[in-house]
């Protein structure tokens, strides 16, 4: 098995240290860096996607398959940087004003970093000024809204609102998921994107970055 496969078999089995071992070795053999990164790390982090989004996997893998991206990840940055490789795309995502659940929202914040997006974590109970001017500031490409609560899911609509009154609704796009969340409440407060899993939030995410 060559070394990039080894690197993406690795990561899919959440061997952390591993991972960052063949990096190392992979950079010192003189691959190139991005090859590294979309051949071994986002490679394997998309099957590991795939497999959570058909239920072949569960949770527990994704994390630690993350932490061995995210470990492989490090050694990589300063040669990625040197070369001028940038992200796919930038995104913010938060959980709502009020709602302080976070499980879900690392969950897709892990699955957008397999897709090779930066991602900037606001944390929980986000203000909705507070999505918009990171997207401003950050040059956000995309909000990404979490909600638990029935009772915080309408702050999702005045993320929206906010976006419009500041004037960047057509320079964004807006995701939005949780337990509650539905693709008629989506429709309703106009955000651009619902979906139901982590998995496929990235998916949405990434074609939005492409696009």
């Amino acid at each position: 098995m060559d070394i990039i496969a080894e690197i993406s078999q690795n990561l899919q089995q959440g061997k952390a240290k591993a991972v960052k071992e063949l990096v190392q070795q992979a950079l010192d053999e003189g691959i190139a860096a991005s090859e590294i990164l979309n051949d071994g790390l986002l490679h394997g982090m998309g099957v590991i996607g795939e497999k959570f989004k058909n239920n072949e996997v569960y949770v527990p893998e994704v994390l630690v398959a993350a932490r061995a991206m995210n470990m492989g990840s490090q050694v990589l940055k300063p040669h990625l940087a040197s070369l001028g490789v940038t992200a796919a795309g930038k995104v913010c995502i938060g959980t709502v004003r009020g709602d302080l659940h976070d499980i879900g929202k690392n969950l897709v914040k892990m699955m957008l970093e397999g897709k090779g997006l930066e991602v900037i974590d606001l944390g929980t109970d986000v203000p909705p000024e507070k999505f918009v001017s990171t997207a401003i500031e950050e040059n956000c490409q995309i909000i990404c809204c979490s909600a638990l609560l029935t009772t915080t899911m309408g702050v999702m609509g005045d993320v929206v609102k906010a976006a419009e009154a500041a004037g960047i609704r057509d320079k964004v796009k807006i995701m939005i998921g949780g337990a509650p969340v539905t693709q008629e409440f989506c429709d309703q407060i106009h955000a651009d994107c619902y979906t139901s899993d982590a998995a496929s939030a990235a998916d949405a995410a990434a074609a939005f970055c492409r696009a």
